[in-house]
């Protein structure tokens, strides 16, 4: 089975976050690291060389892939900012239309810059990951 390529490292988030070559980039970035410890009650760690991670838990699916992840995490990336706050409930997706100006991947949410959504949003999603995460998970910080 392949290793997970994500997992958390020693690295300096601040060393990360000031190699951001986009300014609002990284005044943003303190901003969510500023939400998602209030969110988690965590510090924050990087994961992988490019996401900054909050707690974490460890998942196990039915076809067997397990690995640990970030309980709420966000990455600055050249194109947009990739929010790992969603999960696909019911109550997500009801608030969800009240973001502001994003798009969505697979797994994450992407803003140009955090004055393009409602930060009250975003905290309502991260909550809801966080509930969903600990009630289907083992968290482990």
């Amino acid at each position: 089975m392949a290793k997970n390529k994500t997992h958390e490292t020693i690295e300096s988030v601040n060393d990360f976050i000031a190699a951001v070559d986009n300014e609002q980039k990284r005044k943003d970035s303190y901003r969510l690291i500023e939400l998602m410890r209030e969110l988690t009650g965590c510090e924050p760690k990087m994961w992988g060389p490019s996401i900054i991670g909050f707690g974490s838990y460890h998942y196990k699916y039915d076809s067997g892939h397990e690995g640990t992840a970030p309980v709420l995490g966000f990455s600055p990336r050249k194109a947009a900012i990739s929010l790992y706050v969603y999960v696909d409930t019911e109550h997500s997706r009801k608030i969800l239309p009240q973001l502001g100006k994003f798009t969505m991947g697979k797994s994450c949410i992407y803003v140009k810059k955090l004055s393009d959504v409602n930060e009250a949003v975003i905290a309502e999603l991260a909550n809801e990951s966080v509930t969903f995460v600990e009630g289907k998970y083992k968290r482990m910080a």
